[in-house]
Parts: C-alpha cells; structure tokens; sequence
C-alpha cells in the first residue's frame, strides 16, 4: 500500500544513514593485550605493565581498570603474595601511538556518534517493521476475496470442454471434406443431364433458350462452366441477358444440390467411398451422445469463459494486489458463480462424459484404403451411417453458397 511503502522507505533511509555513521566514525584499530594490575585504587585508577606487541617490550602507565570485575583478578587475590593483578585492556594498532594503551572513555566523540548511529538504526527498524506489517494487514485485506482452486478447476474444465468441442468439429469436419467431392461430382453429373429449357423461370422471365441450344448450349452444366461472360461470348447474348442465364443455372444447380443424396457402395467402394466411411465410423461409433456432449461443452466453456473473465485476480495473489477496486468487486460474485457451474457440471458427471467423448473421437480411422472395417460396420448398421451422413449434410448444404460449382464464374 502506497502510506505503508512510504514508512518502510523511511525506515530503510534511517537504516542506510545508521550504516553510513557508522563506516564514517573514525574508529581506531585496536589490538587486545592482557595487562597486568601494579597498583589498583577502589575507584578502577590503575598502574598496569603490558608487553607491547608490537616492539614486543614492557611498557608500563595509568589506566582505568573496571572496579565490578571479579575480586579474584584482583591484588592479592590474583597472586596471592604479591600486588599483582589482573586486567584487559586494548592498545592502538596504527599511527604513531601504537603499541599505546587506549581508552573507550577517552573517545566522547566517538561514543556520541555510536550512540546517534544506534538510535538511528532501532527508529529505522521499528519504521521498516511497521511499515511491512501494516502494508501486510492491508494487502490480506485486498486478496480476501482470492480462490485459485476455484479458478484453477474452472480453467481446467474450460480446457476439457473446448478441447471435446474442437474434437467434434473436426471429425464433422474430415466427414464434410470427404462427402463434398464425391456429392459435387453427383451433382455435376445431374446438371449436365438438365437441359437448358428446364432453366427455372425459362418461360416466364423470356429467356433465349432456343439461341443458347443454336449455338451448342445445351445444358445447366455448359452454362455453369462458360460463366456469364462466356455465355455471351459464345451465343452473342448481351452482359445483362448472359447474367440473366447463368443466375438462373445456379438457382437450378442450387436447387439440384439440395436434391441430390449420396448413395454408398461398400461393396466396390472407390477410395473416396472408403475414406468417407472410414471418418463416418468415428462418428458413429461415438454414437449420438457426442454430439450431445460437444454441444454441452460448447456452452459450458462459454460459460465458465465469462466467469473467468471477472474471476481472474481471484487467480493469485499478483493478481490480486494489481486489480483494480472494480475488479476486485466484481469478483466475489465471478467466483460464486464458477463455483456454481463446477457443482453443476461434478452433479452432471460432464467432465467424465466430456473427456470420454473426446477419447471416442480421437479414436484413428482404420487408413485400410478399402476400408474394409468401416464397409463390415456399415453393413451391419446402415441406417446410422446415412442418418449421420444426412445431418453433416445437411448442415453444409444450409452453411455454403454453392453445392456443385464455383459460384464466381
């Protein structure tokens, strides 16, 4: 939070200028050396004798010796019979002094500034220990709403869901692409069996039939190939009667391709004929609760898509501490209602159903090119191959402008 990142700024501020003191206080380098106690007075003013270890000799001179020490490193304590006793004490290591005895008491300066140095690194980390626990308390207080199990199910059920529709589409798909060339090669035929004189609205809208067959146009199919411009051309009909031709071909090649059924041989199937089976059977062996579950899935990835939307800080907590005040309000609802859907869908057993019909439709036609599995099913049940082949059909006849021929001629 923007109040509390400002406290835990300070405070590392007054932490880095503690640091800084510190490594700018001109702090002697010191040795320690034991000193031996000559004379001691009850306030701690002591003669002591320390070897240099530096010169290494004996040097002798005035410290103060700690008064609380223990008695019995003190004179005759320490040895008995003697005046001697017993200190510790520190000597300067560098300049021109080294070797000579050293008092912290001597130093004020130093001392004055150790003492601002600590109080500037306890107010730094009280800061920096305040300003992280409030900024904590605040950042619960955003992610209370946060559910990643719940999104996380979601997603993976958005994934099941997709995945099963997609599977579905395209064994639709590999039907469509093996039905349309040998229903267009059907329709063809038909439309070069139709004479030009059965054009729709021959009669009615006046069209030169009679100068199209003079001048070797005798079929829908001849018509359909010239093209408009082609009519013309050959007949010497004008732009607009040649167009007037040729849509009234197409509406009958339209109407020619609604008509026409695709019949089976999987007795001397060709290799077009086995590979339409072949991806019939997929279908068919997943049987009519594909379709079902495809289109279920479809609906519930719409669904939970939705949901997922709303519900994505809900995700994590990145997520959440950067979504905004209305996203974060709308996600208590988001994730309620995912977590409806999944109830649904776990009650419905849909994702057991989704990822079975996915692995029904994954299932690899028999590349046999005869197809002789797929000819032994379809002799055994005929009726579902050719209601399914009608449904695929169907929808492709209702989904393309053209049936038979290029439209664009």
């Amino acid at each position: 939070m923007p109040f509390f990142r400002w406290v835990v700024a300070v405070g590392v501020l007054l932490i880095g200028c503690s640091a800084g003191l510190y490594k700018a206080t001109d702090y002697p380098e010191l040795k320690q050396v034991d000193l031996t106690v000559l004379r001691e007075e009850p306030d701690g003013t002591c003669t002591v004798r320390w070897t240099d270890p530096f010169d290494l000799v004996e040097r002798t001179g005035p410290y103060q010796c700690d008064p609380e020490r223990d008695p019995v490193l003190k004179a005759p304590d320490y040895e008995p019979g003697t005046d001697l006793g017993w200190e510790t004490g520190f000597v300067l290591a560098e300049g021109p002094d080294k070797g000579a005895l050293h008092s912290l008491d001597e130093d004020d300066d130093i001392g004055e500034s150790l003492d601002v140095a600590d109080e500037l690194l306890l107010v730094g980390l009280l800061l920096t220990v305040v300003g992280l626990f409030g900024g904590n308390i605040r950042s619960l207080a955003r992610l209370s709403g946060m559910n990643p199990a719940v999104v996380r199910r979601a997603e993976q059920l958005r994934e099941t869901a997709v995945r099963t529709a997609q599977d579905h589409a395209r064994a639709v798909e590999a039907v469509r692409r093996a039905w349309r060339p040998l229903h267009d090669e059907l329709v063809r035929e038909r439309i070069g069996r139709l004479p030009i004189a059965e054009l729709p609205g021959a009669a009615a809208d006046h069209l030169p039939v009679t100068e199209l067959e003079r001048n070797g146009i005798g079929s829908v199919r001849h018509v359909l190939d010239e093209g408009a411009w082609g009519v013309a051309h050959a007949s010497g009909l004008g732009r607009r009667e040649a167009e007037r031709v040729w849509a009234a071909a197409r509406r009958a090649a339209d109407e020619v391709g609604q008509d026409t059924t695709l019949r089976l041989d999987a007795d001397r199937p060709d290799a077009r004929t086995a590979e339409l089976l072949n991806t019939l059977r997929v279908l068919v062996e997943a049987g009519p609760a594909a379709r079902d579950a495809a289109e279920a899935g479809d609906r519930l990835a719409a669904a939970l898509e939705e949901g997922l939307s709303d519900a994505a800080p809900a995700a994590g907590w990145r997520q959440m501490l950067n979504a905004g005040p209305q996203e974060r309000r709308c996600v208590p609802r988001a994730v309620a209602e995912l977590r409806k859907l999944l109830k649904e869908a776990e009650r419905e057993g849909l994702a057991e159903r989704l990822n079975q019909t996915s692995v029904d439709l994954l299932r690899v036609a028999d590349d046999d090119p005869v197809g002789l599995s797929a000819r032994v099913d379809f002799a055994i049940r005929p009726q579902e191959y050719y209601a399914l082949l009608s449904e695929v059909a169907d929808d492709a006849l209702r989904t393309t402008t053209e049936p038979g021929t290029d439209r664009n001629r």
